[in-house]
């Protein structure tokens, strides 16, 4: 390896960093430099999460020492295919906010790029770190930021909503805090590839207090996550605050589900002794419930935020379901559709900005008391021959792309992502209950994907007399082609990133070599 590609882990900690530090310095009336130097930094992180996936598709994961100390001390920041993966995911989405808030939202209020660096900071350090003390760590920096950004734009609805979210969060933060100090109390330190080696040979009669603080450090993990029922904040906390913020939010979850899936099959792998497959039942019960849970907010949802943020509840348990089946297998198809996902919900929530304000105010209203009282009388409308507006028609198209891969049908990869997970599920000779469950919920949940986006698609669409004359740029609909575009690439590329996706799996159910690289 090149001696500039073993600086790469720590590049998307710092450059975000000292990038968020010059925006402070410049003055708030700059906002051309301010665009500008944002919009530099996002370039690179892009460019340096690509090489730093090519970096650790090699093999070996990348391990970086902050202040050279040897492990298990110190600063470490381990890049392997997975975290590189999510750096590489969490950049794109960036770059996608930062582009579309160019048009507007970056204006709403103060701060706004400086807190977007300090968020992509706090998320690449927690996908990257190899220490649950700097995990904590990055988890307060990237919700500090999630809390201005969720208030950007001020208005009622944003703020109660946001105060919402952070009084969540923070006690999400009180237990993350609590789980580690029990953790550390019994083993003695806190490098998860230590934790990994000490955990087995934990006294019976402290693995009571080990298991305890593992399952109180899982509940901040699942908060994050969105695991019914933790999850009642998410969708008013998501559909209230502004379009670029909420499209990068959506990696926020991941985050969680990341944390958990790593940490667990470091803490509690077959490797772990008596703690083996400690809390699997729990995320496998979890999962399918969260995953019925956002199937039927989905369908329940009138207004698109709403639907966008059960959308995403559902995504989630779909996640905590395939990781708590314990099979590397399903773990990767798991990946795939996390990326996958992960693009459809971004890109709807962007698009939804676009969508709201061409619509006149209280349409949803107007349109479910229709739908209740049986509509209006038929001379009284005349929608034969209306011409679709050329905006809304390209807003429709986007707008069924996203349906398409949230609801995993062809061509897009959410349908290659649930036949990955369908067929894993049932590669073995006998299929446990939990995966015939879990079937029958994917096959429902994109069944009330549809039914609720085409309700509400028809009633946004298909009713001209609540439309305006919307005013769509071209770097407001460009972001949105993007996200849409790399799902399709995904498909296209199906096999590679498979490929790639199944190699990150079996390292994680495997996680030898992650031990070894940072022990050594």
């Amino acid at each position: 390896m090149n001696g500039w590609q073993q600086h790469l882990p720590v590049v998307p900690v710092v450059l975000p960093l000292a990038t968020a530090a010059v925006l402070m310095l410049i003055d708030e009336r700059r906002r051309a430099w301010k665009q500008g130097v944002a919009m530099a930094s996002l370039l690179l992180l892009l460019f340096a999460g690509a090489a730093l996936v090519r970096a650790a598709d090699q093999g070996a994961p990348i391990v970086y020492r902050l202040g050279n100390w040897p492990a298990p001390f110190g600063i470490v920041l381990v890049a392997d295919r997975l975290s590189a993966l999510m750096v590489l995911l969490a950049a794109v989405l960036g770059f996608a906010a930062l582009l579309f808030s160019l048009a507007r939202w970056d204006r709403a209020g103060p701060r706004f790029h400086a807190l977007l660096q300090v968020l992509l900071m706090g998320v690449n350090g927690a996908f990257l770190t190899g220490d649950l003390f700097n995990l904590f760590v990055f988890f307060e920096v990237f919700l500090a930021a999630s809390y201005g950004l969720a208030l950007h734009g001020s208005g009622t609805a944003r703020v109660q909503a946001s105060l919402h979210y952070i009084v969540i969060n923070l006690t999400a933060s009180l237990l993350f805090l609590v789980g580690a100090a029990l953790i550390y109390g019994v083993t003695g330190t806190l490098n998860l590839a230590d934790l990994a080696v000490r955990i087995p040979a934990v006294a019976a009669q402290n693995r009571a207090l080990l298991e305890a603080g593992a399952a109180v450090l899982g509940i901040a993990f699942l908060i994050k996550a969105g695991m019914w029922p933790l999850c009642f904040w998410l969708p008013r906390a998501y559909g209230a605050a502004c379009a670029p913020a909420a499209a990068l939010f959506a990696i926020l979850t991941k985050v969680g589900i990341y944390a958990v899936l790593r940490i667990w099959l470091l803490f509690f792998g077959p490797a772990a002794g008596a703690s083996a497959g400690f809390g699997q039942d729990w995320l496998t019960i979890g999962g399918l419930v969260t995953l019925a849970f956002g199937a039927i907010g989905v369908l329940g949802a009138q207004e698109l935020p709403r639907l966008a943020g059960f959308s995403l509840i559902a995504s989630c348990g779909t996640l905590l379901a395939a990781v708590g089946a314990g099979s590397a297998a399903v773990s990767g198809a798991a990946l795939y559709y996390l990326v996958a996902s992960t693009l459809g919900v971004s890109a709807l929530f962007l698009l939804i900005e676009l969508v709201e304000r061409g619509r006149a105010p209280g349409a949803d209203l107007l349109a479910i008391t229709e739908e209740a009282f049986g509509g209006f009388e038929a001379e009284e409308r005349e929608d034969v021959g209306v011409v679709i507006p050329a905006v809304w028609a390209v807003l429709g198209l986007a707008f069924v792309a996203c349906v398409l891969m949230l609801a995993g049908l062809p061509p897009l990869p959410g349908f290659v992502a649930k036949a990955a997970l369908l067929s894993a599920l049932l590669a073995p000779d006998a299929v446990a209950p939990s995966a015939w469950v879990l079937l029958a919920l994917l096959m429902l949940s994109g069944l009330a994907t549809v039914v609720a986006a085409s309700r509400t698609g028809v009633r946004i669409f298909w009713m001209p007399e609540q439309q305006l004359a919307a005013r769509v740029r071209v770097i407001e609909m460009l972001p949105i082609v993007l996200l849409l575009g790399i799902g399709l690439a995904l498909t296209v590329l199906a096999g590679p990133a498979l490929r790639y996706l199944d190699e990150a799996a079996q390292a994680l159910h495997a996680p030898a070599g992650y031990i070894e690289g940072v022990l050594r």
